[in-house]
């Protein structure tokens, strides 16, 4: 039995929710690129590709301090340093994407989610500045209706409030919505929305697999959830779905920020 037929007997969600790196990108080689050349512009010691891949998924603000401080905590780590860094990093990480891949089954998923007419969502910690050029050069924005970054609104996965205003805009309740996602902070952030959520088992989760913050489903690829696409050796684990499902939530967004979303979305929707 497929992901979707496990989640929505019957039917399927009308709206479908992706985070994007560790869930439909593999960024981290860039990533990883871009904080070493920060780390030895400071005069530090570069951390590597193993390092960065769990030290992703919060932002770049987290990233970077995550890097001076050599770990996952960074409490400790001086702010004008931070500050520096973060300059440094967004400098270097807008060069290039040229590591950057698509995971497989990715392109398969969200054509086959358009052809049938469920509305699809981007919804990313990661500036908004990168998103659009790296969906233009993945060829992925087509498929996005709405796309929220990390500093499109004043809070962060794994606040819900991004999920809260698409579903919103939407107008779709959360019972008729999916979020796939592949860290602590997608999961957090789908349950504190009343949202189903799926976990990939392939993306960053700070080295702990994603099946222990108890997502509603596992999968090992995105055409798990696809009826009839992959086999039933496919792996995929169905958990118990903690939050509620007719929970009532909404969220507050001044003028000005309706305006700069909507602007961001209609710059970004038709781009790829």
């Amino acid at each position: 039995m497929s992901g979707f037929e496990q989640l929505f007997p019957g039917t399927l969600p009308r709206l479908v929710m992706f985070d994007l790196d560790g869930t439909l990108i593999d960024s981290v080689p860039d990533l990883a690129a871009a904080v070493d050349r920060m780390l030895l512009e400071l005069g530090r010691p570069p951390a590597g590709l193993e390092a960065v891949r769990h030290w992703v998924g919060n932002g770049a603000q987290v990233l970077v301090r995550r890097a001076l401080a050599g770990a996952i905590e960074h409490d400790d780590v001086d702010d004008a340093l931070a500050e520096q860094g973060l300059a440094l990093f967004m400098e270097a990480y807008a060069e290039s994407h040229e590591l950057t891949q698509v995971y497989p089954g990715v392109k398969d998923t969200l054509a086959w989610l358009r052809k049938r007419g469920v509305e699809m969502a981007l919804i990313t910690n990661k500036p908004e500045r990168f998103v659009g050029p790296l969906l233009d050069q993945m060829k992925l924005g087509r498929y996005f209706r709405w796309i929220i970054g990390g500093d499109t609104l004043p809070q962060k996965k794994p606040d819900p409030a991004a999920l809260l205003f698409v579903m919103q805009m939407a107008g779709v309740s959360p019972t008729q919505s999916l979020f796939v996602g592949d860290s602590r902070s997608d999961v957090l952030a789908a349950k504190a929305a009343g949202v189903q959520c799926v976990g990939l088992s392939y993306g960053y989760n700070h080295g702990r697999p994603i099946s222990d913050e108890a997502p509603s489903l596992v999968v090992d690829d995105l055409r798990a959830l696809l009826p009839g696409c992959l086999d039933a050796a496919t792996g995929i684990t169905l958990a118990d779905l903690q939050a509620s499902q007719d929970r009532e939530s909404t969220v507050a967004v001044t003028g000005k920020f309706w305006m700069k979303v909507i602007k961001a979305l209609a710059r970004w929707r038709w781009r790829a």
